[in-house]
């Protein structure tokens, strides 16, 4: 499969956002990008307020926090309005995991990604399997709409950051170790020549395995914060560009609220919650300072 140059009708090096530039260089140096996704402003600004220099969302967090299963249940139009205020409420990068982008077809993936580049994320996830399926969507289709995606967002003079995800250690369990590896290079060499900027292969943990993607596709790598994976100093030394939670973040939110509430259930606990430092001043600063760094 053959791509061409991606289409540049109204965007030039020169109008680059500094945004747009931040996110780019925080793939690209030595340190690893660790983004703990979150689900709603107030958990952006929380992480812009510690001195994180971009935020992702989840799209598990997305739509379990808010009474829907993950895969696409929780409404479009409201994913749009709710990055649009995330965006809105802090003055740092903002990446969103829009899953295979609510569509059906290129034609609403179209329309889907300008909606999306409107709320002004400047990056997103963009995975290559369904939710309802255990099989992955045929390498070459995924590629033509992740050029589909860029040519997009170039046309609505935006360099959104496509980080590809790919569920090959996730879904194809009738493949062996080398043959998930090698299916993962092959489709991150073909996501990268579609107009990818960073892969995903998620539920990826072995240390060699993970090596042998940076060294054979050459994109920064996403790799899921996971039991088994190997340390932040083994990350870096192996040229990881970025650590992701996922559901993590809202699985720690809600294991800490929940030992609180069994506590309380027993009439103990209430020195936890009157002693807690994140006092009601604290959320007020928090979101009474939007877009500050």
């Amino acid at each position: 499969m053959v791509f061409y140059s991606i289409k540049k009708n109204k965007m030039s090096a020169n109008n680059i956002s500094s945004n747009e530039n931040l996110f780019y260089q925080l793939h690209h140096n030595s340190e690893i990008l660790v983004l703990p996704n979150i689900w709603n402003p107030l958990g952006a600004l929380l992480l812009q307020d510690l001195g994180f220099k971009a935020v992702a969302t989840a799209s598990a967090s997305i739509a379990c926090s808010n009474g829907y299963q993950d895969g696409e249940k929780y409404p479009f139009n409201e994913l749009v309005l709710l990055l649009k205020r995330i965006t809105q409420s802090v003055s740092i990068p903002v990446t969103a995991d829009v899953e295979r982008g609510y569509a059906k077809n290129n034609i609403e993936l179209k329309e889907n990604i300008k909606r999306l580049v409107d709320t002004g994320i400047l990056g997103i996830n963009f995975e290559d399997s369904k939710h309802e399926e255990q099989k992955l969507v045929a390498k070459e289709e995924q590629a033509e709409r992740i050029h589909l995606i860029k040519n997009t967002a170039s046309e609505m003079g935006s360099s959104l950051f496509i980080n590809a995800r790919t569920d090959v250690f996730l879904k194809q369990n009738n493949l062996s170790k080398e043959e998930k590896l090698n299916e993962a290079i092959q489709r991150g060499k073909l996501y990268k020549s579609a107009g990818a900027d960073g892969l995903y292969p998620i539920f990826l943990k072995e240390q060699q395995s993970i090596k042998s993607i940076i060294d054979e596709v050459q994109l920064p790598i996403n790799i899921l914060m996971l039991p088994g994976i190997p340390g932040f100093a083994a990350l870096k030394e192996i040229g990881v560009a970025r650590v992701s939670l996922g559901p993590g973040f809202l699985k720690y939110a809600i294991n800490s609220m929940k030992d609180v509430a069994n506590k309380l259930l027993n009439y103990q606990g209430m020195e936890e919650i009157t002693n807690n430092p994140a006092t009601s001043d604290y959320l007020n600063k928090l979101i009474s300072n939007p877009q500050s760094s």
